[in-house]
């Protein structure tokens, strides 16, 4: 029995369902008012029913699909405006006792080095990755309750906020973990985290069991239910994302909304963000060898219909995906991306070598290979704002406060301000000289943008602090 309310995993994500709204899709794929009907819907802004967005997914009118996809770059402006928040992951251990048939980290894995991170390896990797520029970090781990027990994802958490090199500081880490208890959630409450992450990789029950074949993570509704969890220990801002290529994408894609939509009606708030990953090659796996990939168009098209469904959540695209995909993405929704990624354990201060493959520590293949500087120079020149604010989850503008403010369009008030003076502050620290003059021109062209006054005139000042030697202003 479907039931977005019910805190079991069968019930709001109910198999059922997910087959009659696919049903329903295919039915209506070419039903032109149906459709229609559910774009302007679409338009008023306040996103659709799991039903209505796989109806659009499935479309096969070519206008209607443009709609959508017009539809999906005016919503993007519209509440994130041309902003892109930079971030970068951090690898603190790939021990791992699951045997994720998809990971190379599985337990049976034999040719992969298993490492762990010191607190004096991660105050390392932290420097270098200040010294790139970032501000915000994902912590990933393997799940292993002897090498990588919660104390230890808190003390990493501890020493990551503690370095500050230069001018650098890490503002804000978010972490993507292994489903855990709610007392654990609560200790990562209180170490101060920011979105905590845990990725579904698929919803498809029976596909789910066959791919997590042991470990902790076979269980389900455990891994399922654990937005519901780290609600109950009080973090208000959590991700969800499934792994393209697992299952079939319609399924996964009415799946993910059913998630959204439980959040939403059990908790008053739905994920802060959503990550659409695709399966990469990495040590013994082949994305060959799972037979429900998606190309580039249908990613694309992904990317739009989860935008007009979800209008306030932010989509994330990592560098999984290609430069080239990356930028045709980027209007259709995405609000946030990473830059200069290692996914080795380790590998910030000392890069692997590509020509020595057994030695790879690699979670997956990098598909965007660049330094975090042509990144953000890349984005300059689409005519986007690098941003490493961090400001919101500093300020409490969290959960429902900040979907409050997404959904009135307060948002871009604080948002717009905070990513110019954070630039600011990455071009006089980090920048490239050609970056740096790129990023000056930006900044002097958006100001204009800043619609109020007041706000107007603080930027100024604020930026003009930057440029003498002041740090970490915000709205």
């Amino acid at each position: 029995m479907y039931n977005p309310k019910s805190m079991k995993a069968e019930e709001f994500i109910s198999h059922e369902e997910v087959m009659a709204t696919l049903a329903y899709a295919e039915e209506n794929k070419t039903n032109a008012a149906l459709i229609g009907g559910i774009i302007e819907k679409a338009g008023l802004r306040k996103g659709l029913t799991h039903r209505e967005a796989a109806v659009l997914l499935e479309c096969r009118l070519e206008d209607k699909n443009r709609e959508v996809f017009e539809l999906a770059r005016q919503l993007k402006q519209d509440f994130y405006g041309n902003r892109i928040v930079m971030f970068a992951p951090l690898y603190l251990s790939n021990y791992c006792v699951n045997e994720c048939v998809y990971c190379p980290y599985h337990r049976q894995n034999r040719r992969i080095p298993r490492k762990k991170l010191s607190q004096e390896d991660i105050a390392r990797e932290v420097t270098a990755l200040q010294d790139m520029g970032h501000k915000r970090l994902a912590v990933e781990s393997g799940e292993d309750p002897v090498h990588n027990p919660i104390e230890y994802i808190l003390e990493s958490i501890q020493t990551i906020y503690s370095i500050k090199h230069k001018n650098g500081a890490i503002r804000r880490v978010n972490v993507n973990i292994a489903a855990a208890a709610v007392e654990d959630y609560r200790k990562l409450r209180d170490a101060g985290i920011g979105t905590y992450i845990l990725f579904q990789e698929t919803y498809h029950k029976e596909s789910y069991e066959k791919l997590h074949p042991a470990g902790p993570k076979h269980n389900y509704a455990w891994h399922t239910e654990a937005m519901d969890r780290a609600m109950e220990g009080g973090i208000d801002d959590v991700g969800c994302g499934v792994l393209f290529g697992l299952e079939l994408y319609r399924y996964e894609f009415a799946a993910l909304l059913m998630h959204a939509e439980h959040l939403e009606a059990v908790h008053g708030v739905g994920p802060h963000t959503v990550s659409l990953p695709r399966i990469r090659a990495a040590d013994g796996i082949d994305p060959e060898s799972f037979a429900n990939g998606i190309g580039d168009d249908t990613f694309a098209k992904i990317v739009a219909c989860t935008r007009v469904a979800a209008p306030y959540t932010g989509i994330i695209i990592s560098t999984r995906e290609s430069q080239a995909c990356r930028e045709r993405v980027l209007g259709l929704g995405v609000s946030q991306i990473s830059g200069g990624s290692r996914t080795s354990v380790g590998g910030y201060l000392e890069p692997e070598a590509p020509e020595d493959p057994e030695r790879s520590t690699e979670q997956f293949s990098v598909n965007d290979n660049r330094t975090l500087d042509q990144v953000v120079s890349w984005l300059m020149r689409l005519g986007y704002i690098p941003s490493f604010c961090t400001a919101c989850y500093r300020e409490g503008r969290t959960g429902d406060r900040f979907m409050t403010l997404c959904k009135n369009g307060q948002i871009q008030n604080c948002c717009h301000p905070n990513a110019l003076m954070t630039l600011k502050e990455y071009l006089i620290d980090y920048a490239a000289p050609e970056t740096k003059l790129s990023g000056e021109r930006l900044i002097a062209s958006e100001i204009g943008n800043i619609p109020k006054e007041k706000v107007r005139a603080l930027v100024a000042d604020h930026l003009e602090m930057i440029q003498k030697g002041s740090r970490d202003f915000r709205l």
